[in-house]
Protein backbone atom coordinates (compact mmCIF):
# COMPACT_ATOMS: atom_id res chain seq x y z
CA UNK A 1 0.00 0.00 0.00
CA UNK A 2 1.31 3.85 -1.24
CA UNK A 3 1.43 5.83 1.85
CA UNK A 4 2.46 8.68 -0.13
CA UNK A 5 -0.02 10.84 -2.05
CA UNK A 6 -0.03 11.17 -5.25
CA UNK A 7 3.03 13.20 -7.30
CA UNK A 8 2.26 16.94 -7.11
CA UNK A 9 0.53 16.47 -3.84
CA UNK A 10 2.24 18.62 -1.89
CA UNK A 11 4.02 17.54 1.13
CA UNK A 12 4.20 13.55 2.33
CA UNK A 13 1.90 13.11 5.14
CA UNK A 14 1.37 9.79 7.25
CA UNK A 15 -0.80 7.36 7.05
CA UNK A 16 -3.06 5.72 3.89
CA UNK A 17 -3.25 7.40 0.58
CA UNK A 18 -4.49 6.40 -2.48
CA UNK A 19 -2.46 4.04 -4.20
CA UNK A 20 -0.22 5.36 -6.93
CA UNK A 21 1.38 1.98 -8.05
CA UNK A 22 -1.98 0.81 -9.89
CA UNK A 23 -5.22 1.84 -10.54
CA UNK A 24 -7.33 1.36 -7.51
CA UNK A 25 -10.70 -0.50 -7.49
CA UNK A 26 -13.36 -0.14 -4.86
CA UNK A 27 -17.19 -0.75 -4.40
CA UNK A 28 -19.52 1.62 -3.41
CA UNK A 29 -22.16 0.03 -1.17
CA UNK A 30 -25.89 1.22 -0.34
CA UNK A 31 -26.24 1.71 4.07
CA UNK A 32 -29.40 -0.90 3.63
CA UNK A 33 -28.10 -4.07 5.63
CA UNK A 34 -28.36 -5.55 9.02
CA UNK A 35 -25.67 -5.52 11.25
CA UNK A 36 -22.72 -7.79 10.49
CA UNK A 37 -23.18 -8.04 7.05
CA UNK A 38 -20.98 -5.23 5.98
CA UNK A 39 -18.00 -7.17 7.71
CA UNK A 40 -18.88 -9.85 5.89
CA UNK A 41 -19.17 -8.49 2.57
CA UNK A 42 -16.07 -6.15 3.81
CA UNK A 43 -13.92 -9.18 4.60
CA UNK A 44 -14.87 -10.82 1.00
CA UNK A 45 -13.85 -7.76 -1.05
CA UNK A 46 -10.30 -7.55 0.77
CA UNK A 47 -9.49 -11.30 0.12
CA UNK A 48 -9.26 -9.89 -3.39
CA UNK A 49 -7.56 -7.03 -5.22
CA UNK A 50 -10.58 -4.45 -4.18
CA UNK A 51 -8.43 -1.13 -2.47
CA UNK A 52 -11.23 1.02 -0.80
CA UNK A 53 -14.76 0.33 0.07
CA UNK A 54 -17.33 3.52 0.28
CA UNK A 55 -20.27 3.63 1.76
CA UNK A 56 -22.96 6.17 0.28
CA UNK A 57 -24.83 8.64 2.66
CA UNK A 58 -28.16 8.84 0.66
CA UNK A 59 -30.82 10.42 2.33
CA UNK A 60 -33.30 8.03 4.77
CA UNK A 61 -30.47 5.15 4.97
CA UNK A 62 -28.75 4.54 7.43
CA UNK A 63 -25.87 6.92 8.37
CA UNK A 64 -22.63 5.64 6.77
CA UNK A 65 -20.19 5.40 10.02
CA UNK A 66 -22.58 2.67 11.41
CA UNK A 67 -21.47 0.44 8.25
CA UNK A 68 -17.83 2.11 8.18
CA UNK A 69 -16.88 1.48 11.27
CA UNK A 70 -18.15 -2.06 11.33
CA UNK A 71 -15.86 -2.79 8.20
CA UNK A 72 -12.76 -1.20 10.09
CA UNK A 73 -13.13 -3.73 12.91
CA UNK A 74 -13.52 -6.35 9.85
CA UNK A 75 -10.72 -5.29 7.79
CA UNK A 76 -7.06 -4.71 7.58
CA UNK A 77 -6.00 -2.95 4.52
CA UNK A 78 -9.37 -0.96 2.42
CA UNK A 79 -9.19 2.29 2.60
CA UNK A 80 -12.73 3.45 3.99
CA UNK A 81 -15.15 6.33 3.66
CA UNK A 82 -18.24 7.83 3.38
CA UNK A 83 -18.96 9.16 -0.39
CA UNK A 84 -19.90 11.28 0.68
CA UNK A 85 -21.31 13.38 3.82
CA UNK A 86 -22.72 17.07 3.02
CA UNK A 87 -22.51 20.45 5.00
CA UNK A 88 -25.44 21.17 4.93
CA UNK A 89 -27.77 18.05 7.13
CA UNK A 90 -24.67 17.55 9.08
CA UNK A 91 -21.94 20.90 10.60
CA UNK A 92 -18.24 20.20 9.93
CA UNK A 93 -17.52 19.75 13.59
CA UNK A 94 -19.19 16.77 12.85
CA UNK A 95 -18.46 15.63 10.03
CA UNK A 96 -14.41 15.87 11.66
CA UNK A 97 -15.73 13.74 14.69
CA UNK A 98 -16.83 10.88 11.94
CA UNK A 99 -13.79 10.64 10.27
CA UNK A 100 -11.51 11.06 13.02
CA UNK A 101 -13.66 7.94 14.71
CA UNK A 102 -13.16 6.25 11.24
CA UNK A 103 -9.83 7.14 11.19
CA UNK A 104 -8.71 5.84 14.84
CA UNK A 105 -10.89 2.50 14.17
CA UNK A 106 -9.47 1.78 11.33
CA UNK A 107 -5.43 2.89 11.85
CA UNK A 108 -5.47 5.07 9.44
CA UNK A 109 -7.41 3.99 6.78
CA UNK A 110 -10.43 6.65 6.58
CA UNK A 111 -10.70 9.21 3.61
CA UNK A 112 -12.99 12.21 3.69
CA UNK A 113 -15.97 12.80 1.52
CA UNK A 114 -17.62 16.00 0.56
CA UNK A 115 -20.21 16.59 -1.76
CA UNK A 116 -22.91 19.08 -1.78
CA UNK A 117 -25.72 16.31 -1.51
CA UNK A 118 -29.07 15.53 -3.14
CA UNK A 119 -32.67 14.94 -2.29
CA UNK A 120 -32.21 17.26 0.76
CA UNK A 121 -35.47 19.04 -0.43
CA UNK A 122 -37.50 16.83 0.80
CA UNK A 123 -36.87 16.93 4.11
CA UNK A 124 -36.89 20.65 4.23
CA UNK A 125 -33.43 21.24 3.62
CA UNK A 126 -32.45 24.28 1.33
CA UNK A 127 -28.98 24.14 -0.42
CA UNK A 128 -27.88 27.29 -0.94
CA UNK A 129 -24.42 28.86 -2.04
CA UNK A 130 -22.76 25.24 -2.53
CA UNK A 131 -19.37 26.44 -3.70
CA UNK A 132 -19.25 28.32 -0.16
CA UNK A 133 -20.96 25.55 2.13
CA UNK A 134 -18.07 23.16 0.33
CA UNK A 135 -14.50 25.39 0.75
CA UNK A 136 -15.35 26.23 4.15
CA UNK A 137 -16.47 23.15 5.02
CA UNK A 138 -13.38 21.53 3.98
CA UNK A 139 -11.30 23.85 6.17
CA UNK A 140 -13.27 23.70 9.20
CA UNK A 141 -12.65 20.08 9.18
CA UNK A 142 -9.40 20.39 8.39
CA UNK A 143 -8.17 22.78 10.68
CA UNK A 144 -10.07 20.63 13.65
CA UNK A 145 -8.24 17.75 12.75
CA UNK A 146 -5.10 19.56 12.68
CA UNK A 147 -5.39 20.59 15.97
CA UNK A 148 -5.88 24.34 14.83
CA UNK A 149 -7.64 26.96 17.25
CA UNK A 150 -7.64 30.20 15.75
CA UNK A 151 -10.92 31.38 15.44
CA UNK A 152 -13.30 31.29 11.87
CA UNK A 153 -15.60 33.65 11.02
CA UNK A 154 -16.52 31.96 7.36
CA UNK A 155 -19.55 33.54 5.30
CA UNK A 156 -21.29 30.03 6.32
CA UNK A 157 -19.55 28.73 9.41
CA UNK A 158 -17.57 30.31 12.21
CA UNK A 159 -15.86 29.06 15.37
CA UNK A 160 -15.03 30.97 18.62
CA UNK A 161 -11.20 31.17 18.93
CA UNK A 162 -9.71 28.34 21.49
CA UNK A 163 -12.52 26.14 20.23
CA UNK A 164 -10.97 22.77 19.48
CA UNK A 165 -11.34 18.87 19.17
CA UNK A 166 -11.00 17.47 23.01
CA UNK A 167 -10.07 14.17 21.92
CA UNK A 168 -6.45 12.62 20.16
CA UNK A 169 -7.22 11.91 16.18
CA UNK A 170 -5.22 8.92 14.55
CA UNK A 171 -4.36 11.66 11.66
CA UNK A 172 -3.69 15.44 11.58
CA UNK A 173 -4.68 14.94 7.66
CA UNK A 174 -6.82 12.20 5.86
CA UNK A 175 -6.82 12.34 1.99
CA UNK A 176 -10.01 14.43 0.56
CA UNK A 177 -12.14 12.67 -1.90
CA UNK A 178 -15.14 16.03 -3.44
CA UNK A 179 -18.43 14.34 -5.45
CA UNK A 180 -18.24 17.40 -8.09
CA UNK A 181 -19.80 17.38 -11.52
CA UNK A 182 -19.84 20.75 -13.00
CA UNK A 183 -16.78 23.15 -13.47
CA UNK A 184 -17.18 25.57 -10.95
CA UNK A 185 -17.45 22.66 -8.25
CA UNK A 186 -14.53 20.87 -9.89
CA UNK A 187 -12.34 23.63 -10.20
CA UNK A 188 -12.35 23.55 -6.39
CA UNK A 189 -11.68 20.34 -5.91
CA UNK A 190 -8.58 20.83 -8.11
CA UNK A 191 -7.49 23.58 -5.60
CA UNK A 192 -8.42 21.51 -2.89
CA UNK A 193 -8.83 17.57 -3.17
CA UNK A 194 -6.91 14.65 -3.24
CA UNK A 195 -9.25 13.02 -5.61
CA UNK A 196 -12.81 13.48 -7.14
CA UNK A 197 -15.53 11.48 -7.94
CA UNK A 198 -18.05 11.71 -10.68
CA UNK A 199 -20.99 10.19 -8.89
CA UNK A 200 -22.99 7.74 -11.33
CA UNK A 201 -21.10 7.50 -14.17
CA UNK A 202 -18.83 4.90 -16.65
CA UNK A 203 -18.23 7.47 -19.32
CA UNK A 204 -14.70 7.10 -20.41
CA UNK A 205 -14.99 10.11 -21.93
CA UNK A 206 -15.91 12.55 -18.66
CA UNK A 207 -12.28 11.99 -17.54
CA UNK A 208 -10.83 14.66 -19.76
CA UNK A 209 -14.01 16.84 -19.05
CA UNK A 210 -12.99 16.36 -15.44
CA UNK A 211 -9.59 17.17 -16.05
CA UNK A 212 -10.31 20.42 -17.58
CA UNK A 213 -12.82 21.59 -15.09
CA UNK A 214 -10.04 20.67 -12.65
CA UNK A 215 -6.96 22.25 -14.30
CA UNK A 216 -7.74 25.75 -13.23
CA UNK A 217 -7.79 25.25 -9.41
CA UNK A 218 -4.94 23.09 -9.28
CA UNK A 219 -3.23 26.22 -11.86
CA UNK A 220 -4.63 28.37 -8.80
CA UNK A 221 -3.17 26.48 -5.93
CA UNK A 222 -0.01 26.15 -7.57
CA UNK A 223 -0.64 22.33 -7.90
CA UNK A 224 0.95 20.07 -11.37
CA UNK A 225 -2.15 19.86 -14.00
CA UNK A 226 -3.58 16.28 -13.71
CA UNK A 227 -2.45 15.83 -9.95
CA UNK A 228 -6.15 15.41 -8.45
CA UNK A 229 -7.02 11.93 -9.05
CA UNK A 230 -10.24 11.50 -10.85
CA UNK A 231 -12.54 8.70 -9.70
CA UNK A 232 -15.58 7.20 -11.68
CA UNK A 233 -18.46 5.10 -10.18
CA UNK A 234 -21.49 3.49 -11.14
CA UNK A 235 -24.62 0.95 -10.69
CA UNK A 236 -22.82 -2.31 -11.43
CA UNK A 237 -24.53 -5.38 -11.24
CA UNK A 238 -22.16 -8.36 -12.74
CA UNK A 239 -23.56 -12.01 -13.03
CA UNK A 240 -22.60 -15.47 -15.16
CA UNK A 241 -26.22 -14.26 -16.84
CA UNK A 242 -24.95 -11.44 -18.40
CA UNK A 243 -28.65 -10.41 -19.52
CA UNK A 244 -29.96 -10.65 -16.18
CA UNK A 245 -27.72 -8.91 -14.82
CA UNK A 246 -28.34 -5.78 -17.61
CA UNK A 247 -31.78 -5.80 -17.37
CA UNK A 248 -31.45 -5.36 -13.28
CA UNK A 249 -28.94 -2.75 -13.82
CA UNK A 250 -31.59 -0.58 -16.27
CA UNK A 251 -34.07 -0.68 -13.37
CA UNK A 252 -31.42 0.73 -11.09
CA UNK A 253 -30.30 2.86 -13.49
CA UNK A 254 -33.67 3.99 -14.24
CA UNK A 255 -34.07 5.84 -11.04
CA UNK A 256 -31.70 8.10 -10.94
CA UNK A 257 -30.99 8.86 -14.58
CA UNK A 258 -32.93 11.90 -14.80
CA UNK A 259 -30.47 13.55 -12.10
CA UNK A 260 -27.03 12.32 -13.57
CA UNK A 261 -27.76 12.47 -17.24
CA UNK A 262 -28.26 16.49 -17.34
CA UNK A 263 -25.13 16.47 -15.81
CA UNK A 264 -22.54 14.90 -18.09
CA UNK A 265 -22.05 17.21 -21.31
CA UNK A 266 -20.47 14.47 -23.51
CA UNK A 267 -24.45 12.76 -24.08
CA UNK A 268 -27.51 14.11 -25.94
CA UNK A 269 -30.26 11.87 -25.48
CA UNK A 270 -33.20 11.39 -27.28
CA UNK A 271 -35.92 14.26 -26.65
CA UNK A 272 -38.12 13.03 -24.76
CA UNK A 273 -36.35 9.97 -23.00
CA UNK A 274 -36.05 10.77 -19.51
CA UNK A 275 -39.86 12.51 -19.32
CA UNK A 276 -40.85 8.51 -20.01
CA UNK A 277 -38.51 6.80 -18.04
CA UNK A 278 -39.40 9.46 -14.89
CA UNK A 279 -43.03 8.68 -15.54
CA UNK A 280 -42.94 4.82 -15.77
CA UNK A 281 -40.47 5.42 -12.43
CA UNK A 282 -42.74 8.03 -10.72
CA UNK A 283 -45.36 4.73 -10.84
CA UNK A 284 -43.16 2.25 -9.70
CA UNK A 285 -42.67 0.56 -12.75
CA UNK A 286 -38.60 0.40 -13.02
CA UNK A 287 -38.47 -2.62 -14.80
CA UNK A 288 -40.55 -0.75 -18.17
CA UNK A 289 -38.19 2.55 -17.31
CA UNK A 290 -35.52 0.27 -17.54
CA UNK A 291 -36.41 -1.31 -20.65
CA UNK A 292 -36.29 2.07 -22.59
CA UNK A 293 -32.57 2.66 -21.69
CA UNK A 294 -30.83 1.25 -24.96
CA UNK A 295 -27.44 -0.85 -24.49
CA UNK A 296 -24.85 2.01 -25.54
CA UNK A 297 -26.19 4.34 -23.02
CA UNK A 298 -26.64 1.87 -20.18
CA UNK A 299 -23.17 1.62 -20.22
CA UNK A 300 -22.43 4.96 -19.82
CA UNK A 301 -24.61 4.79 -16.41
CA UNK A 302 -23.63 1.34 -15.20
CA UNK A 303 -21.09 -1.41 -15.29
CA UNK A 304 -23.14 -4.88 -16.07
CA UNK A 305 -23.17 -7.96 -17.74
CA UNK A 306 -20.98 -10.69 -17.92
CA UNK A 307 -17.68 -10.56 -15.66
CA UNK A 308 -16.10 -10.23 -19.19
CA UNK A 309 -18.54 -7.36 -20.51
CA UNK A 310 -17.88 -5.45 -17.22
CA UNK A 311 -13.89 -5.82 -17.54
CA UNK A 312 -13.98 -4.66 -20.94
CA UNK A 313 -16.23 -1.54 -19.60
CA UNK A 314 -13.95 -0.72 -16.44
CA UNK A 315 -10.72 -1.14 -18.74
CA UNK A 316 -11.90 1.61 -20.82
CA UNK A 317 -11.81 4.06 -18.27
CA UNK A 318 -8.32 2.46 -16.85
CA UNK A 319 -7.30 3.66 -21.07
CA UNK A 320 -8.87 7.08 -20.42
CA UNK A 321 -6.92 7.84 -17.15
CA UNK A 322 -9.47 7.24 -14.34
CA UNK A 323 -7.17 6.81 -11.22
CA UNK A 324 -10.16 4.80 -9.27
CA UNK A 325 -13.00 2.75 -10.79
CA UNK A 326 -16.02 2.27 -7.47
CA UNK A 327 -17.93 -0.64 -8.28
CA UNK A 328 -21.65 0.57 -6.86
CA UNK A 329 -24.62 -1.26 -5.54
CA UNK A 330 -25.85 -3.86 -5.80
CA UNK A 331 -22.99 -5.44 -7.62
CA UNK A 332 -24.49 -8.50 -8.53
CA UNK A 333 -28.27 -10.36 -8.73
CA UNK A 334 -26.68 -10.96 -4.86
CA UNK A 335 -24.70 -8.84 -2.92
CA UNK A 336 -21.78 -11.36 -1.87
CA UNK A 337 -21.63 -12.81 -5.32
CA UNK A 338 -21.23 -9.79 -7.37
CA UNK A 339 -18.56 -8.92 -4.86
CA UNK A 340 -17.04 -12.02 -5.49
CA UNK A 341 -17.24 -12.05 -9.44
CA UNK A 342 -15.70 -8.75 -9.41
CA UNK A 343 -12.85 -9.67 -7.34
CA UNK A 344 -12.33 -12.88 -8.56
CA UNK A 345 -13.20 -12.42 -12.39
CA UNK A 346 -13.32 -8.87 -13.18
CA UNK A 347 -10.22 -7.55 -11.40
CA UNK A 348 -8.07 -9.97 -12.75
CA UNK A 349 -8.35 -9.39 -16.53
CA UNK A 350 -7.63 -5.57 -16.29
CA UNK A 351 -4.44 -3.88 -16.78
CA UNK A 352 -4.08 -1.53 -14.09
CA UNK A 353 -0.87 0.36 -14.71
CA UNK A 354 -1.48 4.21 -13.87
CA UNK A 355 -1.84 5.67 -17.76
CA UNK A 356 -0.30 9.66 -16.90
CA UNK A 357 -2.81 12.69 -17.47
CA UNK A 358 -1.97 14.34 -21.14
CA UNK A 359 -0.96 17.84 -20.42
CA UNK A 360 -0.73 20.07 -24.25
CA UNK A 361 1.13 22.96 -21.67
CA UNK A 362 -1.53 25.09 -20.83
CA UNK A 363 -2.58 22.94 -18.30
CA UNK A 364 -5.81 22.37 -20.07
CA UNK A 365 -7.33 19.18 -21.65
CA UNK A 366 -9.34 18.17 -24.67
CA UNK A 367 -12.95 18.22 -24.11
CA UNK A 368 -14.53 14.47 -24.97
CA UNK A 369 -17.06 14.78 -27.72
CA UNK A 370 -21.07 14.94 -27.79
CA UNK A 371 -22.77 11.58 -28.31
CA UNK A 372 -25.80 11.74 -29.38
CA UNK A 373 -28.27 9.02 -27.40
Amino acid sequence: MSDVPAPGAGPQRAGTWPRTDRVEIGLGLQSDKPAGEYARLARIAEQHEIDVISVFSDLMFQPPIFALLEMAAATERVRLGAACWNPYSMHPYEIAGQVAALDLASHGRAYLGLARGTWLGSVGIEQPRALAYLRESVGYVRDLLAGEAAGVEGSVFRRDAGVRLRYQVQRPHVPLLLGVWGPQASAVAGELADEVKIGGSANPALVDVMRERLAPGELRAGRAPGTTRVTLGAVTVVDEDGEKARAKARAEVAMYLAVVADLDPTVELRPGLLDEVQALVTVGDHAGAGALIPDDLLDLFAFSGSPEQVAVQAQRLIDAGAARIDFGTPQGLQDDTGIELIGSRVVPLLDRRPRPAADDGTGLLPTGQAATR
